[in-house]
């Protein structure tokens, strides 16, 4: 058993009496809490299940969430979002740890009959989180909000098969003309553009209207500009850590339409 001063305390193999006033005090001071044991967990809410007892990661953080990790795997088995109430204490020889949700009335049990590792950590993480889209991921964003790019745009399809390759997005501006858009992660160079003008080219041989071409990118490199005047083509600067956030809204309205 660790028992310093330090932010972080872990006991190797704890008695289930000593675990669980452990628990309780790192939970009632919003500590994160580790526990690595055999244990079964039983969930009821919404729906109810059971897992059979074995060895898992449980991980209660200071907001009140808890994950149940199994050896393999990236995603918990079972979870609770925040904020939960818990519950701490000894049972017919096992450690039982309830979390409980008031709304959506839901609780999840976890009963341990032995702890391999226990660890209270005050951790401390002010780091600003930044991230970045994908070309892939800019192209969905642009698709949940097409006003990214130009209010009025219409997307009618992407990844659209033409001669030269395929259009990463094909719609109508506010005019009615018909847009086809090149998406860049990075900054477009020339190439871009000239990919870009080719599509063009070979759409406007198959549509009986005016045909626009939109260059997406952060930003251009130098002389660019000059490139895409005299082809006629339109650049718009979109940074994918928009597009990024954008995903994250649309992720987290579904997760909290779920719970």
């Amino acid at each position: 058993m660790n028992s310093s001063e330090s932010s972080v305390k872990v006991f190797s193999e704890p008695p289930l009496d000593l675990a669980a006033e452990i628990v309780r005090e790192g939970i009632a001071n919003r500590k994160v809490v580790l526990i690595v044991g055999n244990c079964s967990v039983d969930y009821s809410g919404r729906a109810s299940s059971r897992l059979e007892p074995g060895d898992r990661l449980i991980i209660i953080k200071e907001d009140g969430s808890v994950l149940v990790h199994r050896p393999k795997g990236y995603e918990p088995v079972n979870w609770q979002p925040p904020p939960c109430l818990f519950e701490t204490h000894l049972e017919g020889g096992f450690l039982v740890v309830r979390a409980i949700r008031r709304r959506p009335r839901e609780s999840l049990r976890i009963e341990f009959s032995r702890l391999y590792m226990l660890s209270v950590m005050g951790l401390t993480d002010s780091g600003e989180f930044s991230l970045y889209a994908s070309e892939e991921d800019m192209r969905r964003a642009i698709l949940i909000q097409p006003s990214i790019v130009e209010e009025g745009l219409k997307l009618i399809t992407y990844e659209k098969k033409v001669e030269p390759g395929f259009i990463d997005l094909y719609g109508v501006d506010k005019d009615g003309r018909m847009v086809v858009i090149e998406i860049k992660r990075k900054t477009a160079g020339k190439d871009a553009a000239l990919q870009l003008a080719r599509y063009v080219e070979s759409v406007k041989k198959t549509v009986n209207r005016r045909v626009r071409g939109i260059l997406v990118a952060p930003r251009l490199a130098k002389g660019v500009q000059r490139t895409l005047i005299s082809l006629g083509l339109d650049f718009k600067p979109l940074d994918p850590k928009r597009c990024a956030e954008i995903l994250k809204k649309v992720e987290t309205k579904r997760l909290i339409e779920f719970l």
